[in-house]
């Protein structure tokens, strides 16, 4: 009874908190854009503005794609492998496209299990590299809290898990299935937080990255054709 909850109205809750979270920070996001102050003729240059925001989300996407990447390149290795297996591996891990089929039939791909092994100690050990980078680097450690290391716990705590389950370490307690089902509670808290914490950079990236791709895409890409707008 307690499986088919969580698997069933819990999560179903769940994604609604995260999927209209989101919309509505990406709402107030843009209705929060000061135009005056940005100063960017964006709808008189949309073009300008389209290409650059492209450019600047897909060279910061790319490993070493950008300067930023290229200057730091052990971190940047670190970023992506963590990044790359927090998407990928709950996306098409073998065990959630199960539940899809059984809870809405649907038919979702999914990648080889040894892969996704990989990728989840990918995000293990990632988690643990930044964490120590936030104690190790002065301009780091100065400008973090507690609350970032909450939001590392939190954003590993269901791969840890769901690790621990697939490989039936044993249960505390004696408590049945507790792996599993602190693997699937943590997860669902993961994506009830996401909207209303700093994890919304899994949306937020684009919005600031494409902002800041459009600003200088049409004020450098207007300048190019012979002045600015303002």
């Amino acid at each position: 009874m307690f499986y088919q909850f969580i698997t069933g109205p819990l999560l179903w809750l769940s994604f609604g908190i995260f999927f209209i979270g989101l919309t509505v920070r990406v709402v107030n996001y843009i209705r929060g854009l000061d135009w005056q102050a940005d100063r960017v003729a964006y709808r008189a240059h949309l073009s300008l503005g389209i290409k650059g925001a492209l450019q600047s989300i897909i060279h910061w996407l790319v490993p070493f794609g950008s300067v930023g990447w290229r200057a730091k390149p052990l971190y940047t290795i670190i970023f992506f492998v963590f990044h790359i297996g927090l998407v990928v591996t709950p996306l098409f891990l073998q065990g959630h496209a199960v539940l899809l089929k059984e809870r809405w039939g649907l038919n979702w791909p999914t990648i080889p299990m040894p892969l996704a092994d990989l990728l989840t100690i990918g995000v293990i050990v990632g988690t643990v590299c930044l964490a120590i980078r936030r104690l190790a680097l002065p301009e780091v450690r100065i400008v973090t809290t507690a609350y970032d290391y909450f939001l590392l716990l939190l954003t590993v705590t269901p791969f840890a898990t769901g690790f621990l389950s697939v490989y039936q370490a044993p249960n505390p307690g004696d408590i049945a299935n507790f792996w599993i089902y602190a693997h699937i509670l943590s997860g669902e808290l993961l994506l009830v937080a996401i909207p209303f914490t700093k994890l919304f950079h899994i949306v937020g990236y684009f919005l600031s990255r494409g902002q800041l791709g459009m600003d200088f895409g049409i004020k450098r890409g207007y300048k190019a054709k012979g002045g600015f707008a303002w």
